[in-house]
């Protein structure tokens, strides 16, 4: 595969097979040419894990100190005194029965996150087929099924994410934005670092972080020492 001269001239700042210390490899990613937009710095980490067993599931959220870069939007499913209460904690979109068409019939995706309180949750299963593909299900491990929707919604708004394994035994996911600076970035790398090493499950045998590495979305991966 052909790469562009950006991702060449990003590269040759990457000394192959090197690990770096976590601030070191961010302050290469500031250096390396600008894209023509504010590029997304993702973090891919590796775990020696089985995602399927139930109990080497690794899961949940994070509130990120400098948030993500990106406004989620927040479609909430709710009805009544909670449904004001969204409303005013700042979602998108609130609704109940009535969206249920709009998904299934008009394709309606225009929000990243929903959240939904207990009740709903009937009217959000008859919507599984069309939402579990895109992981947008409502889920009380991620705080998205949940009573306290100010809570859920001013977490999601102020840069809360959710990490969780793929079928390689990989997490991936965004920790900012490359004009957030090292100093940010490093802290939000902390942080969900922090969170995937403390949801270690107990069945977990053998070294649990098998690799560590950054990029940005259009660069190339800088490897991190991670003990």
């Amino acid at each position: 595969m052909k790469r562009g001269k950006r991702y060449q001239d990003s590269a040759k700042l990457v000394e192959p097979n090197k690990l770096y210390e976590a601030k070191e490899a961010i302050e290469i990613i500031e250096k390396m040419p600008k894209a023509k937009f504010d590029e997304t710095v993702e973090l891919h980490v590796k775990l020696g894990v089985d995602s399927k067993h139930a109990d080497q599931q690794v899961r949940g959220t994070v509130v990120l100190p400098h948030g993500t870069g990106k406004t989620l939007r927040v479609l909430v499913f709710a009805k009544g005194d909670k449904a004001k209460e969204a409303e005013a904690a700042g979602a998108d979109y609130v609704g109940a029965e009535e969206l249920v068409p709009k998904i299934e019939k008009e394709n309606w995706f225009d929000y990243d996150v929903i959240v939904a309180t207990p009740d709903m949750m009937g009217v959000i299963g008859r919507l599984g087929k069309v939402l579990g593909p895109k992981g947008l299900m409502p889920n009380p491990k991620s705080g998205t099924v949940t009573m306290d929707v100010t809570k859920a919604v001013s977490e999601i708004k102020s840069g809360k994410v959710e990490y969780r394994l793929d079928k390689t035994n990989i997490i991936h996911l965004g920790f900012g934005k490359v004009s957030f600076g090292a100093e940010k970035l490093v802290e939000n790398y902390n942080t969900i670092i922090d969170a995937i090493i403390k949801a270690k499950p107990a069945a977990t045998k053998g070294q649990y972080i098998k690799s560590v590495a950054i990029s940005t979305t259009m660069g190339p991966g800088l490897f991190i020492n991670q003990k």
